[in-house]
């Protein structure tokens, strides 16, 4: 089976979290010996072809031209804002059209009414969401969709946690204005600043503070994960919570503010407050930095990251788009 996926960034130079949740999806595909290549048209754009983990990425390639190259895509897979230009795709070439939905903002929903042969969502509560929005819609029934949560495979993140308080990611909605008052709040504790893939980073200088630019995912474990001993998730919006899994797989308590991604994601190993309330995240980072209560969360994340173990979700996936080929 041949997968092309249409795409506006990718890993290694866009590493956000819906970047790395695809990548690991299709990364699936290949270890099963399915030919995957991405077509990449959009920011931050390499000057040649290169691979991760098997999957073949063609920047600034002729979409078109990979679709009639002589070895037939039986499926084509996208997400975010390249969508519309997959749907149309799909249309011409008679492939069907797999959309990973990984919010349940405006316009992919809207996407949806395209009908892509089936849709991927990222977890249960953007799929109400989604079926919500369509129910009052005009449309007949809505497409064929199955819920795949973001796949963390434990083995690339596990690590022994270090000793800072890490915000990953120093924009507006990922919470940089709480991360930056508890710094100042708090001098006495060590405080570990990793800048995003996307958004206006904000930064300043406190000397309890280490800045560190944007990290490859290859290397969070390393760079990151294994430095941090509480992970803060302060966002305004979060449709599942990537890196609070990634941390969790080490063993690292997570803070969140109660979005309905991270209550999803986080389960019972979350600690969740308002990302208002100064007074709630200072005193739960103070009872953490307790022996006691750290070694009580660790467990609690361990476990919560077991139960998030992504086999099911990665043999749902790939079953799915093995079965889709097949009908062909």
């Amino acid at each position: 089976m041949r997968v092309l996926a249409l795409v506006h960034g990718y890993p290694p130079a866009r590493n956000a979290g819906a970047e790395w949740a695809l990548h690991t999806l299709l990364r699936s595909l290949v270890a099963r010996g399915h030919r995957v290549d991405v077509h990449l048209a959009g920011a931050q754009m390499p000057a040649e072809p290169y691979a991760v983990d098997g999957v073949q990425v063609h920047p600034i390639a002729d979409a078109a031209g990979l679709l009639t190259d002589g070895d037939p895509v039986q499926v084509i897979v996208t997400h975010l804002r390249s969508t519309p230009r997959a749907m149309l795709l799909g249309e011409l070439y008679r492939v069907p059209v797999i959309q990973v939905l990984h919010n349940d903002n405006a316009p992919e929903r809207r996407w949806m009414t395209r009908r892509p042969a089936l849709v991927v969502y990222n977890s249960e509560w953007v799929r109400r969401s989604c079926l919500d929005w369509w129910s009052g819609t005009q449309h007949d029934e809505a497409p064929a969709g199955i819920v795949v949560r973001p796949p963390v495979l434990a083995e690339d993140y596990a690590t022994v946690p270090g000793d800072r308080v890490t915000l990953i990611n120093l924009c507006a909605n990922k919470g940089a204005a709480t991360f930056w008052a508890l710094a100042k709040r708090m001098p006495e504790v060590e405080f570990l600043a990793v800048e995003g893939g996307y958004g206006d980073q904000i930064v300043y200088d406190l000397p309890n503070v280490e800045v560190i630019s944007h990290i490859p995912g290859h290397q969070m474990r390393e760079q990151v994960y294994a430095r941090t001993r509480i992970l803060l998730a302060p966002s305004r919006y979060e449709s599942w919570g990537r890196v609070a899994v990634e941390a969790m797989c080490s063993g690292i308590p997570v803070i969140a503010h109660p979005t309905p991604g991270l209550i999803e994601s986080l389960g019972e190993a979350g600690v969740f407050v308002d990302r208002e309330d100064l007074d709630g995240w200072e005193a739960q980072i103070r009872r953490l930095h307790s022996a006691e209560a750290w070694a009580q969360a660790r467990a609690w994340a361990l476990g919560r990251a077991s139960e998030l173990d992504p086999a099911a979700d990665l043999h749902r996936w790939t079953s799915a788009v093995e079965s889709l080929a097949g009908e062909r």
